[in-house]
């Protein structure tokens, strides 16, 4: 995402889909960012500009958008082929997509549809190959990389989590961040170990006219609060990283502060 969002030039707008408290920060684009969703934010003091409106019917004219950002947005979509095809209308064409979606099979989206009671998604990918070219085709925007996503369960982060807490997350260790810790660092593991895919989200997609190299590298450190992807050699190069009992390797998260298993990516 963060590829795309780089290369906006000043003067240029980008749709933030679907994401009423923004998905990403103002600071990281230099290009006006538009955020739209059916639902007000909670809080719309300083904030970019927000409007309300459905996805399906995008109020806005042809090739507005020098970008479009959907992040964890197009699960919760009914009408999906209608959506694709208006956010193909609104980008320049010239533009580019970013699409992250979760794996449908993994245990992350599971947990989730479990915890929240299917949590409003509606939508169930489960290959990327098969998601690509469902988005590809509504769009018309060639398809250009995939990046897999980790997971580190921070919706189940008793910080971020509604309240009053659900029941069913007692079953989940409460959502205290002893219990995301150790799911992460045993999840890293066993992928690592017995290829179990216990620590996938989903998949980030890129369409169109990406100027920047992309990176597909998966980052395996996912903060268990924040929920941000960090590349483990930019933590190390940072000095995020040390040793704590028996050897095992923490870090601290470079955007909220919250101490991690590491990993190597």
């Amino acid at each position: 995402m963060h590829e795309i969002l780089r290369s906006l030039p000043v003067g240029t707008l980008v749709l933030d889909l679907g994401s009423a408290e923004g998905s990403f920060p103002q600071t990281a684009t230099s290009a006006t960012v538009v955020r739209l969703d059916q639902v007000s934010p909670n809080n719309r003091v300083g904030r970019t500009l927000f409007v309300q409106g459905d996805a399906a019917l995008l109020p806005f004219p042809d090739q507005t958008f020098a970008a479009v950002i959907s992040n964890h947005s197009l699960e919760h979509f009914d009408d999906l082929v209608t959506v694709l095809r208006e956010i193909r209308r609104v980008i320049s064409s010239n533009g580019c997509l970013f699409v992250a979606v979760p794996d449908a099979s993994a245990l992350t989206d599971k947990l989730y549809r479990w915890l929240a009671r299917g949590g409003g998604h509606v939508n169930a990918f489960v290959t990327a190959d098969k998601t690509a070219a469902l988005i590809e085709r509504a769009t018309g925007l060639p398809h250009v990389a995939t990046r897999v996503l980790c997971s580190s369960l921070s919706f189940l982060n008793r910080r971020n989590a509604p309240h009053p807490l659900p029941r069913r997350l007692l079953l989940l260790g409460s959502g205290y961040e002893w219990s995301l810790f150790l799911y992460a660092w045993l999840s890293r593991r066993l992928d690592r170990l017995v290829n179990t895919h216990t620590s996938i989200y989903g998949w980030g997609f890129y369409f169109g006219n990406v100027v920047e190299a992309i990176d597909i590298e998966t980052w395996v450190n996912v903060c268990i609060r924040c929920g941000a992807g960090s590349p483990s050699g930019n933590l190390i190069k940072q000095g995020l990283v040390r040793s704590s009992f028996l050897a095992l390797r923490i870090y601290r998260c470079p955007h909220c502060g919250a101490t991690n298993p590491f990993a190597d990516d």
